[in-house]
């Protein structure tokens, strides 16, 4: 799917807060569809694994369905699968073809206890989360929480490496989801005016600045070999989802544009992904929306802050 630049910025001039609710709406009604397909799949497993790549709004997407499925009467857990990160160590951590250890890997995930996890949690046993501590990089002592799933209740698992076959293969009966911001703005001359890799870019690159104290050049150093974890490790499993859900918003450009420009016109001299490059400029075409008219409750506030979930 592609959406018109042209009639972006017609409905940004002319009524930004109804060219919002209506892209709101839309996306809320993909959530309900979902909400509603896990809940077909309950007899079969309470598990729901939800993957997709960075900046794609997984987190907000995963709490917007544990609240759509908590008003038809049935209770959510949301875990992050971060907590399953296994303690990094030279001589097991995987590495890349330059010898740096590859954090992206799947092999940096304990699969063998998420594997068992879902298990016990589907026989209504208690499993006990474990809690990892990326500033050193290992896995606390104490777990994250203590979860035991009652009578028509879900576990919603988030994570990058949520579909890959180390998981799927074993529990195909859980329901699969794969998030992503996979709609292209296209220009009147069927060209490229934003691509849906850049709007997750943008996204990642306001997040970490306002709320993970990274620098703009920071964010877009990782980029290159983020893009190639994802082809790697996240696409190829893409497939295998029950659902595909797009996170794109028409009008989102517009709404990041005041706030991201000025962060993206800081890219690095030698950085070797020159694409980065165009992702700043691509933006100055773009009618901008004052932030204030983006919802309490809207997924870019994810990534803008100033909304109504935590993170």
């Amino acid at each position: 799917m592609a959406f018109e630049l042209e009639k972006i910025n017609h409905a940004a001039r002319t009524d930004p807060a109804g060219f919002i609710a209506a892209c709101d709406e839309e996306y809320n009604g993909r959530i309900c569809a979902t909400a509603e397909r896990i809940i077909e799949n309950l007899p079969h497993s309470p598990i729901v694994l939800l993957s997709g790549p960075s900046g794609s709004g997984k987190t907000t997407t995963a709490m917007k369905i544990r609240d759509e499925l908590s008003r038809r009467g049935v209770k959510s857990h949301s875990i992050s699968m971060d907590n399953y990160f296994r303690t990094v160590r030279p001589e097991t951590v995987p590495r890349t073809e330059d010898g740096e250890p590859d954090l992206e890997s799947p092999l940096c995930m304990d699969m063998e206890l998420l594997n068992e996890h879902f298990t016990m949690l589907s026989r209504g046993e208690r499993i006990f989360v474990p809690k990892y501590e990326f500033a050193r990089q290992m896995r606390s002592i104490e777990p994250s929480q203590s979860l035991r799933l009652g009578k028509d209740e879900v576990a919603i698992f988030e994570g990058i490496h949520a579909l890959n076959t180390s998981i799927t293969d074993v529990h195909p009966e859980a329901f699969k989801l794969y998030v992503s911001a996979r709609s292209n703005i296209i220009d009147s001359q069927g060209e490229y005016a934003y691509k849906g890799t850049w709007l997750r870019l943008t996204r990642r690159v306001t997040r970490d600045h306002l709320f993970r104290g990274a620098d703009p050049e920071d964010t877009m150093r990782m980029w290159e070999n983020v893009r190639h974890g994802e082809i790697r490790n996240i696409s190829p499993y893409k497939n295998k989802a029950d659902v595909q859900l797009d996170t794109a918003f028409p009008y989102e450009a517009c709404i990041m544009r005041p706030i991201a420009e000025p962060l993206l016109a800081h890219v690095p001299e030698d950085i070797p992904y020159q694409e980065l490059r165009q992702v700043g400029p691509a933006l100055q075409r773009f009618e901008p929306i004052d932030l204030g008219y983006l919802p309490a409750d809207a997924l870019l506030r994810e990534f803008t802050g100033g909304g109504i979930y935590e993170y």
